[in-house]
């Protein structure tokens, strides 16, 4: 059961982002919690995934710049307390293991995503 899963998760289409991050099944849980999700899957509340889905007209934060989940982790004038240096581009996948993998980060990552979540209408473009 376990390799018919593993087969399935390693060729499948979908949860590719969380994939990256975690390309090996498993019958024990992870210690994610909601934020984490939301963060690392990036579906939640950032403009770019709200537009994909045609529930915003726009991709973008009300900074200017387009918001994404990185955006909010590492960039945004918003959520500068919680910020986590920027990885090079070529380098995301590995960026994401380390930060999923690092409390501290994870702790940041949900303080961002709760305050997204609690300020809403600050995060919308003017």
């Amino acid at each position: 059961m376990l390799e018919e899963w593993q087969t399935s998760w390693k060729n499948g289409d979908t949860g590719r982002k969380i994939y990256n991050i975690m390309p090996s099944v498993s019958l024990r849980p992870t210690n994610w919690i909601r934020e984490d999700v939301i963060f690392f899957s990036q579906h939640g509340p950032f403009p770019a995934y709200l537009r994909r889905f045609h529930l915003s007209d726009n991709d973008y934060c009300s900074c200017g710049e387009i918001g994404t989940a990185l955006h909010y982790a590492t960039e945004c004038i918003y959520t500068v307390s919680w910020h986590i240096r920027k990885s090079a581009p070529n380098f995301e996948h590995e960026w994401l293991k380390r930060v999923a993998n690092n409390l501290v980060s994870r702790h940041k990552i949900r303080c961002i995503i709760k305050f997204i979540s609690g300020n809403r209408d600050l995060f919308r473009p003017p």
